[in-house]
């Protein structure tokens, strides 16, 4: 198991403009940051560090399930009878389920060296939520999770798990906080969003004494713990002695796609290959494919930094697809600025064709994937049936973000036809 995470950013030739400060729009500092996040997180944040140590009690916990298998999907390339060789990282293994604890263990861990003593979070599909639920009561923290209503009401288990860890749910937008409650007048009928939930979790975090906001995506700090991901598969591919031609993962925010595409995207930006990264995300909420690039706030209501993005605009409501962790009107920073820069691609898939992809994946890998993951997976389908056109012997590698035993009635709404395209 690596011992360091990687920072992109060091490498990048074309780094990110700075967040804005939402008042004064200047420079954000790591002053304006630390009254929301840990200060270890926000040191990280402003890194430009090329690896950064995992704390050792943060190793300890890893080891409860990693490294994650690396596993040659030879079933789905024999349903596919395609030439080319399909790789997936599987991080369904660990406790929750997704590879959300990644991030998870560290920010409730730097909250705790630093005496903090609560955490605030929002969850789209739960599996965030589920993530920060399990580490802070590792570290003794209370946590108050602010859960998007659709999905609150589609994934009741979810809110389950959080609260079995000692969590408190909450679906949003609610009439706990004052911008919930000015979200539930304007829009009395919304299915809720990511923006709206990060709004009242962070307008909790600053009110309350001894709390910090944990973030499950976006963030660079995010991306770099996630980041484990990659430099495990790069370890594992090599005693495979393979090397992907294809890196492919989903996309809501950008830690997933970031934690298996980055470490591999050093050799490209080194220039020593010329991989290709493809974001796979929701047609449903199109922000790489169909966004601008352009300041824009993090949450609904504008209490996060002007963060430069590729966005579908703050106040974008998504369809309420059952792929909530996707459901975000926004990719974060470094993400933003590699696709600008053309160092990746993204493609969005339509709901019932990432339900397809996810039940053949499940009946020739035995692996029942969640509603995200399915889109990676999609994507890596029509790849391998590009290289069978083409009679290419490509190597496509993705990642299995989670799966899908929760999110069960996702699937039976999919088999009783009542899903939208």
């Amino acid at each position: 198991m690596p011992t360091q995470w990687y920072n992109i950013v060091a490498d990048m030739s074309s780094r990110p403009q700075p967040m804005l400060n939402p008042q004064t729009r200047q420079p954000l500092t790591e002053a304006d940051l630390t009254p929301l996040f840990s200060e270890q997180a926000v040191r990280q944040e402003f890194s430009t560090e090329r690896f950064i140590d995992i704390p050792d009690e943060v190793r300890d916990l890893y080891r409860i399930w990693r490294p994650t298998p690396l596993v040659r999907a030879s079933g789905l390339e024999k349903a596919l009878d395609t030439p080319a060789r399909i790789y997936f990282k599987n991080e369904s293994i660990s406790p929750v389920g997704s590879h959300k604890l990644n991030s998870a263990i560290p920010q409730a861990y730097y909250c705790k060296q630093q005496g903090i003593q609560h955490m605030t979070t929002e969850t789209g599909a739960g599996q965030w939520g589920s993530a920060l639920s399990i580490a802070c009561k590792h570290f003794g923290l209370d946590l108050t999770v602010f859960m998007v209503n659709s999905s609150y009401e589609q994934k009741p288990y979810r809110k389950s798990v959080m609260r079995t860890y000692g969590a408190d749910v909450i679906p949003s937008p609610s009439p706990v906080t004052q911008v919930g409650k000015e979200l539930r007048e304007r829009f009395p009928n919304t299915p809720g969003s990511l923006g709206m939930a990060i709004s009242e979790a962070v307008e909790l975090a600053r009110l309350q004494p001894d709390t910090r906001y944990g973030i499950g995506s976006t963030m660079n700090h995010v991306c770099l713990h996630q980041t484990i991901i990659g430099e495990e598969a790069r370890k594992q591919m090599e005693i495979a002695g393979d090397y992907p031609d294809i890196v492919i993962g989903c996309f809501g925010g950008g830690s997933n796609f970031s934690g298996i595409a980055f470490p591999f995207m050093r050799d490209n930006l080194c220039g020593n290959r010329h991989t290709r990264f493809i974001a796979a995300e929701p047609e449903a909420c199109p922000k790489l494919t169909q966004g601008k690039f352009e300041y824009d706030y993090g949450d609904t209501e504008g209490l996060t930094p002007l963060i430069p993005m590729y966005t579908l605009g703050h106040d974008f409501e998504p369809a309420a697809i059952h792929a909530g962790g996707l459901r975000y009107h926004g990719a974060g920073a470094v993400v933003s600025q590699l696709m600008k820069d053309h160092l990746m691609e993204a493609v969005d898939i339509a709901q019932l064709d990432s339900f397809k992809a996810g039940i053949l994946f499940s009946q020739v890998e035995g692996i029942i994937p969640a509603p995200e993951s399915t889109h990676a997976i999609c994507a890596a389908i029509k790849e391998a049936q590009q290289a069978k056109i083409e009679g290419k012997d490509k190597v496509i590698l993705f990642c299995l973000s989670g799966h899908g035993l929760i999110d069960m009635a996702s699937y039976d709404r999919y088999f009783a036809g009542e899903l939208n395209k």
